[in-house]
């Protein structure tokens, strides 16, 4: 949703997703490529093969490089992983581009976790670049196009760990430590 209802991505333009190599940036990597953006994802070292692998055309990792300080510029970027200033994302977003906040972050002063994507959303209609907060709903046509792709092999879900239904609350301390590489799933 945050690339094509909030975003309206399209083909040939330049993406940057980050949070690449986490449950919802990696499916955001594989679903920018299949509507043929050229992307662009930051993640962590640890991360960073992964990422190339399942399609992202280049890779920045953020523990020895800041995104904001290449000299190209992004029409669309996808922030999964949260923390940056606004003013640091517009940095590497094109004049006209447009920057999605997905989801919320810990604390916040005063809309607890919401402030910045909030700050976006109140700014936007001042300057020309268009920042937008997603606010997600499940609807069966995005379902459906997910299924198409995956039985289509142009996405792949990526596992990184499985834990048993008696584990879910190491499972849930091992998501808040924010290094998954990909989705965590639990079985019965």
């Amino acid at each position: 949703q945050g690339l094509r209802r909030a975003a309206k991505v399209q083909a040939g333009q330049k993406v940057l997703v980050i949070g690449a190599g986490g449950g919802v940036g990696t499916f955001a990597v594989q679903l920018a490529k299949a509507f043929g953006a050229d992307v662009t994802g930051v993640c962590s070292t640890k991360k960073t093969d992964l990422v190339r692998s399942i399609g992202a055309d280049d890779v920045i990792d953020y523990t020895r490089e800041d995104f904001a300080d290449r000299p190209r510029r992004y029409d669309l970027i996808l922030d999964i992983a949260g923390g940056r200033s606004l003013s640091h994302l517009r940095r590497a977003l094109d004049p006209r581009g447009t920057l999605v906040i997905v989801g919320s972050e810990r604390g916040g002063r005063w809309a607890q976790g919401v402030d910045r994507a909030l700050r976006a959303a109140m700014l936007s209609p001042f300057v020309s670049q268009k920042l937008r907060m997603l606010v997600s709903t499940e609807n069966e046509e995005d379902l459906q196009l997910l299924g198409k792709l995956i039985e289509g092999g142009k996405i792949t879900p990526v596992v990184d760990r499985t834990f048993s239904l008696s584990e879910v609350p190491e499972a849930i301390e091992y998501l808040r430590g924010g290094h998954a590489c990909g989705k965590v799933v639990i079985t019965e």
